[in-house]
């Protein structure tokens, strides 16, 4: 049986000895200067276009980056103009009450509150037109930020 055996192995030792040579000698194998020069270059290359991937990704980062500040400073100054609105629409009320409270006749009442209504209908008009003219500059800007972010982002890359 172990003669069996060695005889066995030593058949499919001789059967794969081509096999196990060319394996020996493969380490010796000599690969050609253009392989290698083609090698160089692509690598070179793939790093070239990673560094402009990079740089591309980072100008993305700074144009999102900026246009998020300006969105939150913007939310900011809105919300302040809102806050001052509503306390200047309470001193307003205030103000209208303390009127009245001085009226000595009805007609006099009647004629504080209609210079009361009209002022807040004026105030409410002018805060509409205000609001209006901010929103269409404040929409402008964005859009003219954007789009110039965008064309630096896509001349970067390209």
């Amino acid at each position: 049986m172990t003669t069996e055996t060695n005889t066995l192995f030593d058949s499919v030792k001789d059967a794969f000895a081509p096999v196990t040579d060319a394996f020996k000698n493969f380490q010796n194998v000599e690969v050609p200067e253009s392989a290698r020069e083609f090698v160089k270059r692509q690598a070179s290359t793939a790093k070239e276009r990673a560094a402009e991937a990079y740089a591309g990704s980072e100008k993305v980062t700074a144009a999102i980056e900026s246009a998020a500040a300006d969105s939150v400073s913007e939310v900011a100054k809105i919300s302040r103009n809102i806050q001052q609105a509503i306390y200047q629409d309470a001193e307003a009320f205030f103000a209208g009450i303390d009127k009245l409270a001085s009226a000595k006749t009805l007609n006099e009442a009647v004629q504080i509150q209609s210079d009361l209504a009209r002022v807040r209908g004026e105030v409410l008009v002018s805060r509409a037109k205000s609001t209006a003219e901010y929103l269409g500059k404040l929409v402008s800007n964005g859009a003219k930020t954007a789009q110039e972010n965008l064309s630096k982002v896509y001349t970067k890359t390209a």
